[in-house]
């Protein structure tokens, strides 16, 4: 897996989604706790929440869903972020893996390393094997 340097951008990501989730965190009902942010290739960014709730959404959908809603179609990077995570970085779910595999399989994804170094790795190289619909000719 190819591991890529963060950049004074990518910084500003982060920050573009702690600040998201602070105005909008909700403490003791937890609807809102995780805060995401999206650059697209031509710069713009996207921020989102996720929505809990019986059938909720974690952030990372619903930021995506706000740059597609606005048009936007390519992407460059996603961070998933809370106040006391590491780094203040949250790596995607399992479930917001395979949509990021399906929607952008080349975006970068801001993670912690092993050592606890944030770096960046394509959406495709976090879910191995992912599934994929195949059309069998």
């Amino acid at each position: 897996m190819d591991r890529y340097e963060i950049t004074k951008d990518d910084h500003q990501l982060i920050q573009k989604g702690l600040e998201v989730l602070e105005k909008n965190f909700d403490d003791g009902i937890y609807n809102h706790t995780v805060g995401c942010a999206i650059r697209c290739t031509n710069g713009n960014v996207y921020t989102g929440v996720n929505c809990d709730g019986i059938h909720g959404s974690c952030a990372e959908y619903v930021t995506i869903g706000m740059a597609i809603s606005a048009g936007e179609r390519e992407f460059d990077t996603i961070v998933a972020v809370h106040d006391k995570h590491l780094n203040c970085v949250i790596p995607p779910c399992g479930n917001c893996r395979q949509m990021l595999y399906e929607y952008c399989p080349d975006i970068m994804v801001i993670v912690n390393d092993e050592t606890g170094k944030l770096i960046k790795v394509k959406a495709r190289d976090l879910l191995p094997f992912a599934w994929q619909s195949v059309v069998v000719e």
